[in-house]
């Protein structure tokens, strides 16, 4: 059963009886498995006796490049074929995505939507609303705790929003099998204009950035996503706790850029986790992948200004306006940060790791983000910066989570510390924080992985 908290209705028209298929439009739950969207249209479906059709529209999505499309396409190639394995039709086609739902509804009972806290997101699924005439359902899937439930209201830090999610999150933390589709597909005849077999060629038609390519650190979809997630229960997550801040050690899950496509919910990862013998490592990873995870989707819901510098504390923006004028101990361009050529090595490691392989282990993120404010001619400029690289690089940028970590980097769901020169009140990353891991080896790994990229 999918919990009724999961389910909004954003049109509350009646099913029409003349349709030929019940449809869902994908698009932040790009999975064929452990999707509640797709699961509640299987089921709307089976009791009309019709069949699925799900469709995706493929647009330019905000700074999205050929790293971020080639991972995604690559991942809706196996969408396709195991949606079409349980005999579920699939279409995508170049078009804006709530523009695409609407053409294919006119032949639709009702249409199932999932659901996306990004502004753009939510302005799709609104346009769509707008004199649809059809019962249009949304499906929240991407969160344990769907995040009206989780709290009301803009939370301050973590520690605020935990009691509220531990609460209730037993209440959603429920296995979802695949339902029986007892309507085939395979007699709709409805075309799509995008050949998932033929990527590369599928982004070189599109009018995106081409200059950032790529990675082969990280194999797309949703077995790929498992088969990382198996890997890291039976070798990484034992320890987990001790050693989660140390980048050498390796013991990252890696499930961001996997849940940042949908490819894999959240709840699947825990209820594995869950299995696991009880732990520090166990509890620690639940934190991470449930409380903060799901504090970004607060903040990105109910902050209307979440991707701005203006979405930041008062407080915070209050004391780096009054330490705007103090000296940096070195100052760098956008062009210098994203080339990786300032002055300290061990930054350096770190962007490279994100300019090749589209990630960073996240302790150094914290230091590589506190770092641009540290070394930019205004906070403002860094805020800029940060987000512009964040977006650019990361496989798993621009989503609530990243939009919240850099907005952690100026104070966001933290409190004032001690003062210092340029930071203020703002918490500030020095040396100390490579008296916790072993900084040479860290660069040892990232040459590694740049060779791995290149061959």
């Amino acid at each position: 059963m999918i919990s009724s908290a999961r389910l909004k209705i954003l049109v509350d028209a009646p099913a029409r009886t003349d349709g030929r298929y019940v449809l869902y439009w994908m698009q932040q739950s790009q999975r064929a498995e452990f999707n509640p969207a797709l699961e509640f249209a299987v089921e709307q479906a089976n009791e009309r006796d019709l069949p699925v059709l799900v469709c995706f529209g493929l647009t330019a999505f905000p700074e999205a490049n050929a790293r971020h499309y080639d991972f995604m396409l690559r991942g809706l190639a196996e969408v396709r074929d195991r949606l079409a394995a349980r005999d579920i039709a699939f279409v995508i086609r170049k078009t804006p995505p709530h523009d695409l739902a609407r053409q294919l509804s006119a032949d639709a009972a009702l249409v199932v939507c999932d659901r996306g806290y990004l502004k753009i997101q939510r302005t799709w699924r609104a346009k769509l609303a707008e004199g649809l005439g059809r019962r249009l359902v949304q499906v929240e899937g991407d969160v344990v705790v769907p995040v009206e439930r989780a709290s009301d209201k803009h939370e301050y830090a973590a520690r605020t929003i935990r009691p509220r999610i531990h609460r209730v999150w037993d209440d959603y933390l429920d296995e979802l099998k695949p339902r029986e589709v007892r309507r085939r597909a395979d007699q709709l005849s409805v075309a799509g204009d995008v050949n998932l077999d033929d990527v590369g060629a599928v982004l070189a038609g599109l009018r995106i950035d081409a200059a950032v390519g790529p990675v082969k650190r990280f194999a797309p979809g949703e077995g790929a996503a498992r088969a990382r997630l198996d890997a890291f229960l039976n070798r990484e997550l034992p320890r987990y706790a001790a050693e989660r801040g140390k980048p050498e050690a390796g013991v990252a899950s890696h499930m961001s850029p996997y849940l940042h496509f949908g490819q894999i919910s959240p709840v699947e990862i825990a209820l594995a986790v869950r299995r696991t013998p009880a732990s520090d490592s166990r509890a620690s990873y639940l934190e991470e992948l449930v409380v903060r995870r799901e504090l970004a989707m607060n903040h990105a819901f109910y902050k209307p200004g979440y991707d701005t510098y203006e979405g930041l504390p008062e407080w915070a923006r209050k004391t780096l306006a009054a330490h705007a004028g103090d000296p940096r101990p070195h100052l760098y361009t956008r062009a210098q940060f994203e080339a990786a050529e300032t002055h300290d090595p061990y930054w350096n490691g770190a962007m490279r790791e994100m300019l090749a392989t589209g990630y960073m282990h996240n302790h150094l993120r914290m230091y590589w983000g506190k770092k641009i404010l540290h070394w930019s001619a205004s906070p403002e400029e860094a805020f800029e910066t940060v987000l512009a690289l964040n977006n650019r690089w990361f496989l798993d940028g621009r989503d609530p989570n990243s939009f919240t970590n850099v907005g952690w980097l100026f104070g966001l769901h933290d409190r004032p510390w001690g003062p210092q020169p340029v930071f203020g009140t703002v918490r500030s990353m020095g040396a100390n924080t490579f008296k916790k891991f072993d900084p040479d080896a860290y660069l040892r790994q990232v040459s590694w992985l740049e060779a791995a990229e290149r061959g």
